[in-house]
């Protein structure tokens, strides 16, 4: 499967199906809600959002087709070197084949390249496998939101120390 696997930056061509796949998720999973990426007017717009220095949208395609997107960008109202992993969501046939894995993994390796520390991310609990990946892959859950990404829906927030030392692929799960 994994030689039917592309993931590359974002093209302006791909923000409406980036902007179906995030929709769909969060209506999916009852998270469809003011706070969230649904309502975010840079979703209508994801190639226009990650063009800032030091941020990054990364989509994936599989046999050809969008079907997951992730991106890393400066968190909002914190100190320059803390990042976000934002808006990694991916349609029902792409789960459970390490794309989502791959997308962690090509995120935090910019995150790293871009001299960023920390990355956090902010999630709802109904998005168990979410978490479950996120946590796999050396993120660790916080009592409270870093920054201010105007998510003020979301109640789950991690964080990971992007401590080069530890970062390789093979310890991505």
């Amino acid at each position: 499967m994994k030689s039917n696997l592309q993931i590359r930056p974002i093209v302006k061509s791909d923000n409406a199906e980036v902007c179906s796949i995030i929709k769909s998720n969060l209506k999916e999973y009852n998270a469809a809600l003011k706070g969230t990426a649904y309502y975010d007017n840079e979703t209508q717009a994801m190639f226009e959002a990650y063009q800032e220095e030091r941020s990054m949208y990364y989509v994936a395609l599989l046999n050809n087709k969008l079907v997951a997107g992730c991106g890393i960008k400066q968190l909002q109202n914190a100190a320059s070197n803390y990042c976000e992993l934002q808006k990694m969501y991916m349609r029902p046939e792409a789960r459970g084949k390490k794309i989502g894995k791959e997308l962690i993994f090509k995120c935090i390796d910019f995150a790293i390249k871009s001299k960023y520390q920390y990355c956090s991310i902010e999630t709802f609990p109904q998005m168990k496998e979410a978490i479950n990946l996120y946590q796999k892959n050396g993120f660790e859950l916080l009592d409270a939101p870093l920054g201010n990404t105007n998510h003020y829906a979301c109640n789950v927030w991690l964080l990971k120390d992007l401590n080069q030392d530890n970062f390789a692929e093979s310890n991505f799960v």
